[in-house]
């Protein structure tokens, strides 16, 4: 005669392990997105950014959500940038001298091309996309 019971063996200690790293990994990376920002995302698209007015010429702002950073090296040309520097991807903090400058260890890019101006990264920011309509600058 045959029985409906199953027999049911205990997980392995590597499944458990697994398990709980897992989880604990999942923890440990929900507690990290955990920061000092207001905003969980960044702006969606085809949203406003900033003013022109918000840029200044020969400068510019990081937009440390987005993840870009917006400059006008001549009046009227916007241009935009990851705002994650290219060397070991720290974010950008100031656009000054006609730079845009990384304070992780030193990195500078030019704020017309981003290419690199001095410091250790190895290649120019990568050029992000924008729109300018009116006095509205907005995410491509």
């Amino acid at each position: 005669m045959t029985t409906s019971e199953e027999t049911v063996s205990a997980p392995c200690r590597r499944t458990v392990v697994a398990t709980i790293g897992a989880a604990g990994i999942a923890a440990a990376l929900t507690a990290c997105g955990a920061g000092d920002d207001k905003s969980s995302s960044a702006p969606a698209g085809g949203s406003v950014l900033a003013r022109t007015s918000d840029i200044p010429v020969g400068g510019g702002k990081v937009f440390k959500d987005a993840e870009i950073v917006v400059t006008q090296p001549t009046e009227g040309d916007f241009k935009a940038f990851s705002s994650l520097c290219t060397h070991k991807r720290c974010p950008v903090a100031s656009v000054e001298g006609g730079t845009i400058n990384c304070p992780c260890h030193g990195s500078k890019f030019d704020i017309a091309d981003g290419g690199v101006r001095g410091g250790p990264a190895p290649k120019p920011l990568p050029a992000a996309g924008i729109t300018v309509t009116g006095d509205s600058i907005k995410l491509a």
